[in-house]
């Protein structure tokens, strides 16, 4: 019997400090990326082989809302805290409730705030959040 298995993106939740974001877009809405890396290796002219492990635990979390999602707020709030005086560091927290993967970090931080483009319909906003100790799970 084929294995069978279900995703339903309204289990997908994103916990940004007390904030539960919402108003995702209607395509991919989190994109979460390594920052280092990974296990780098050179090879010498010999022909002998070194792999390099890379310690860090850096991670690029994208999040793109709709331009009237409350998450623009919150995200442009944490942004402007950052730029103020330093303090804008939150944890964050991607969790699939149905698929049970999750993704965690206790340190993470808005880069810049999101472009913003108007047209006949709204558009998406993407932020970019960089995390300092991503752990996936």
């Amino acid at each position: 019997m084929p294995r069978v298995t279900t995703y339903n993106p309204k289990k997908v939740t994103l916990a940004l400090g007390n904030h539960i974001a919402s108003g995702f877009a209607d395509d991919s809405f989190i994109v979460i990326e390594p920052a280092g890396d990974g296990n780098s290796y050179v090879a010498g002219a010999d022909g002998e082989v070194c792999v390099s492990v890379d310690p860090s635990s850096i991670y690029t979390v994208k999040v793109s809302v709709l331009q009237n999602s409350n998450t623009n707020a919150y995200c442009k709030k944490m942004y402007e805290k950052m730029k103020k005086n330093g303090k804008g560091f939150f944890p964050v927290t991607v969790k699939d409730l149905v698929g049970n993967e999750k993704f965690s970090a206790s340190t993470g931080w808005i880069t810049k705030l999101a472009s913003k483009t108007y047209g006949k319909a709204q558009n998406n906003r993407e932020w970019e959040i960089v995390v300092a100790d991503g752990v996936e799970s």
